[in-house]
């Protein structure tokens, strides 16, 4: 298991149809993937279908979608099948995705997928603060105890750090190993530090979902099932923030699941009832297009600008001779700014340094990227700079130090390697011109060689059935 390959689509994608017909029998899924992984405009053409009284067809999309669009049609429809959505070779909705859909945005039913309120009064200490400081004091914990094993920062003395069930989970997903006697992170840990909170959740998520079916698979016994855990993560994603809801709602198989969420700031249970749980922000915003928090620990200022603190606030001036100052009280930060830079003083509430070629080669060497620093250097831009650049219709950054940052990451690049399928030997060139059209259209062409009539693509799955279909045409034309 690893990180860099636990995205949520990617994960979705693999799963077969069985799986995804027993996801769509709970509305609270429907709703989520409809509100998460569709773009606009597949959005847009599953409503179409929802409730249209006559069955839709290829040629009704053609008239909707404008020439100039094909493309961002064809990534849609791709979408629409990979994620079993639309049938195959047509435009019907998969009858479980439709009946669960319509039940999530018409209400009724008695599928309690929404979560069931607790009528329990609820603890006069629990508001929305209060939840707050308690998700971001156990996801911190987290984030420490893999920024402590760069060395630049130890664990806080206040801080126990995670549970050791979570410190197992982060080991086999391989952000930090032991080495030597000592916990050391690795390239995939650095990955995981810049990226944002709400992929830093679901990719825990799924590294403990992934644990269970290869403990399901193994033949050891586990009281949790892979796809009902996947159900449980979509319908708390659905659940109101700061709402109690009832613990003796679920089954017994999500009530074992409980602990760990608890661990991963999740969900919390009070001490003096243990009848209710209350979904904290990192499990309401799982599946919005807002995020709990921002890189590493730039707190709930996302997701909440009320509830942000100043101790977590890093703003970042970057000047042309690569000099760089960081407004910045946490040492968490503080340890990510070292991990691309090279620190030179460090004083109450600021840091400077400079961005080397040695300090930009080094993060590279950890599987860190240009385009993930830029893109931190520019979201911790401080203010001024954005002005600045307004005002003077210039971008952000400096763009000798964004063009300089990809010079060094290319130097270390010189021969890239990348997973993927390679189509060659094709009967005509008209086959060849049809196949890869079809899959530069839906955005899995990753080198195209028309002189020697071959391809290289990231996925196959979609090409496949393109080619099955294709055949079947052109035998049934020529019969």
């Amino acid at each position: 298991m690893s990180v860099s390959a636990n995205s949520l689509s990617q994960y979705l994608e693999q799963l077969p149809g069985t799986t995804f017909r027993k996801l769509y029998q709970q509305p609270s899924t429907a709703f989520a993937i409809f509100r998460r992984m569709l773009p606009h405009m597949a959005k847009t053409i599953v409503m179409a279908i929802l409730y249209s009284p006559t069955p839709f067809s290829f040629s009704d999309l053609d008239l909707w979608v404008k020439p100039t669009a094909a493309r961002e049609k064809d990534q849609a429809l791709a979408i629409l099948r990979s994620l079993h959505i639309v049938q195959p070779q047509s435009m019907a909705l998969t009858v479980n995705f439709k009946n669960s859909l319509r039940l999530a945005l018409e209400g009724g039913g008695d599928h309690n997928s929404f979560g069931v309120p607790s009528t329990d009064p609820i603890p006069n200490e629990v508001d929305h603060a209060y939840l707050d400081r308690y998700a971001r004091r156990k996801w911190d914990d987290i984030l420490h105890y893999v920024v402590s094993a760069t060395g630049l920062t130890n664990i806080d003395q206040g801080s126990s750090g995670p549970k050791q069930s979570v410190k197992d989970l982060l080991t086999a997903g391989r952000l930090v190993e032991r080495r030597d006697g000592e916990l050391k992170i690795t390239h995939i840990g650095f990955s995981f530090l810049l990226q944002e909170a709400n992929a830093q959740v679901w990719a825990l998520l799924l590294l403990w979902l992934e644990a269970i079916d290869a403990a399901n698979a193994n033949g050891s016994r586990s009281d949790m099932d892979g796809v009902d855990m996947l159900s449980f993560f979509f319908m708390l994603a659905s659940l109101e923030f700061g709402r109690a809801y009832s613990t003796d709602a679920l089954t017994e198989s999500r009530r074992n699941m409980l602990p760990v969420l608890i661990d991963f700031g999740l969900v919390y249970i009070p001490q003096h009832n243990t009848h209710q749980f209350f979904p904290t922000r990192l499990a309401t915003t799982l599946t919005s297009n807002e995020t709990a928090l921002r890189s590493v620990s730039a707190g709930f200022a996302a997701a909440s600008s009320a509830t942000s603190d100043e101790q977590d606030k890093c703003t970042i001036i970057l000047e042309t001779n690569f000099r760089m100052y960081a407004y910045v009280h946490s040492p968490l930060q503080i340890a990510v700014l070292a991990l691309f830079s090279d620190l030179k003083f460090r004083f109450k509430g600021l840091v400077s340094g400079h961005l080397t070629r040695r300090s930009i080669k080094k993060a590279v060497s950890h599987g860190i990227t240009a385009d993930q620093i830029v893109s931190y250097l520019s979201t911790h831009a401080d203010e001024q700079m954005y002005r600045h650049a307004a005002a003077a219709n210039k971008p952000v950054l400096p763009p000798v130090v964004i063009d300089q940052i990809r010079l060094w990451q290319l130097d270390t690049e010189r021969v890239s390697t990348r997973d993927g399928y390679l189509f060659k030997e094709f009967d005509e060139y008209k086959e060849y011109k049809a196949v890869v059209d079809f899959a530069d259209n839906i955005g899995v062409c990753a080198w195209r060689n028309d002189r020697k009539g071959m391809f290289f693509a990231t996925k196959m799955e979609q090409i496949k059935d393109f080619m099955k279909s294709r055949k079947k045409a052109n035998e049934a034309s020529g019969n």
